[in-house]
């Protein structure tokens, strides 16, 4: 009983220490927060954009803890393209965008014959970014973006990003409670931008506004007007589905490899079902979303463009396939084999770390397989006598480790002997942003 009349309250005034010190944290943070605000009001004024219009959109604004939590949050498995490739162009996708296709062919045909996007291009773009206006965010976008803007690690982009949100409210062309979106800031239909809304945004409809929302003819020329501006080709496919010989280099396999659609078909290169490609002189690149095991494309310049929308291969592959399915085109017709079950962040960590120990460079260790890793998986497969590809598919992951392993530079748990702990990036501040 003395021993608890000790400890007792020993313990009570930590816990009230620790309540305190967590108010007082809060209250400083929100200082900081309104003091920020402040700075960013006489910006914005200084930039034209009225007072009024600043404080009917950012009135008692906080930071928005489920926005944060979506910006921290690391994707816990990776997607195989074929994975990603099946969750997006579901039947019921593709039938629906038909649909659509034929209930707006009049106003899709108007807009191409201004801009010379082909509709079914611009519906595959509405069916992957909203679901044909399904699901275009709830959030409100001044919200979202001044938490974003006001986090340090990419302030400046998120602070221009609101600002032009602010003059697109200031400009009439939605009122404050209507701008929704994504927790990132990406609106309408197409999930334009701020920045892309104020460069590339059209009123079609001629009543005075560029509503991204509720006109869809606004929303179709707006995307119409991007593509176009960005360079799209009208008289040019996105590319096309391709079947490689047992012998080709897949180091050729690279998106900035281009060459002769005739060079490639000189090389073996086929139609999926094997009849021959065209006899033309467009550069093209092949593509390996899922390695050499998986589907093959050949790319042109149109491709590129949609990566200019959405940088991720997959999304701009989906794009593409989801606009030749609506024009009654079949799926796809190899590749099947490289199915593999979904690898997690961790994984890919490992791998890093392991290609490093390996002497090999693959950059951060931070479960992303970008162009180092890519580059440094390339490198280790050129040595081991593997098909070079850039694909971290789960036979090259056990293949590292075995190696890594045999030379003594792993310990049981698989983790690089002189690695450091690693630290899950869910539990840090804001790390990540399609």
């Amino acid at each position: 009983m003395t021993l608890f009349r000790i400890i007792r309250p020993s313990c009570l005034v930590l816990a009230l220490l620790a309540l305190a010190a967590n108010t007082l944290a809060q209250t400083s943070a929100a200082d900081d927060f309104q003091t920020w605000l402040t700075a960013l009001r006489q910006e914005a004024i200084t930039r034209g954009i009225r007072a009024e219009t600043f404080d009917r959109a950012l009135a008692g604004v906080r930071p928005d803890p489920r926005v944060l939590e979506l910006d921290q949050r690391q994707p816990e498995f990776l997607e195989p393209f074929l994975d990603y490739l099946e969750r997006r162009l579901t039947p019921r996708r593709i039938e629906e965008g038909r649909r659509l296709l034929n209930e707006h062919r009049e106003l899709l045909a108007s807009v191409e014959r201004r801009y010379g996007i082909p509709p079914h291009v611009l519906v595959a773009f509405w069916g992957l970014e909203t679901h044909y206006g399904a699901f275009m965010g709830d959030f409100a976008v001044p919200s979202a973006l001044a938490t974003l803007a006001f986090e340090p690690r990419r302030s400046q982009f998120f602070r221009g990003q609101l600002l032009d949100a602010l003059a697109i409210l200031d400009e009439g062309h939605v009122e404050v409670g209507a701008m929704k979106g994504s927790w990132a800031g990406a609106m309408g239909h197409m999930q334009f931008m701020p920045s892309t809304f104020r460069a590339y945004a059209v009123d079609a409809d001629g009543d005075g506004r560029k509503d991204l929302w509720g006109s869809l003819p606004d929303a179709f020329a707006s995307a119409a007007n991007y593509l176009r501006r960005m360079g799209w080709q009208a008289d040019e496919i996105w590319g096309r589905e391709v079947r490689l010989p047992a012998n080709f280099d897949w180091e050729l396999a690279r998106l900035d490899l281009t060459r002769p659609v005739s060079a490639w078909a000189a090389m073996g290169v086929t139609q999926p079902d094997g009849s021959p490609l065209p006899n033309s002189s467009q550069l093209g690149a092949i593509v390996l979303p899922q390695g050499y095991k998986g589907p093959a494309f050949l790319v042109y310049r149109n491709f590129n463009i949609i990566m200019n929308w959405n940088r991720s291969l997959s999304y701009a592959l989906a794009v593409g396939l989801l606009s030749d399915r609506l024009l009654g085109l079949p799926g796809l017709q190899n590749g099947q084999a490289a199915r593999h079950t979904k690898l997690t962040r961790q994984q890919i960590v490992e791998l890093q770390r392991q290609l490093a120990a390996l002497g090999f460079e693959p950059g951060e260790a931070d479960g992303i397989s970008g162009g180092r890793t890519r580059a440094a998986i390339r490198a280790f497969q050129r040595q081991a006598g593997l098909p070079v590809d850039g694909y971290a598919s789960p036979e090259l992951i056990a293949r590292v480790e075995a190696q890594a392993r045999s030379r003594g530079l792993i310990s049981a748990a698989n983790t690089p002997l002189d690695a450091e702990p690693v630290v899950s990036r869910a539990a840090t501040p804001a790390t990540r942003l399609k």
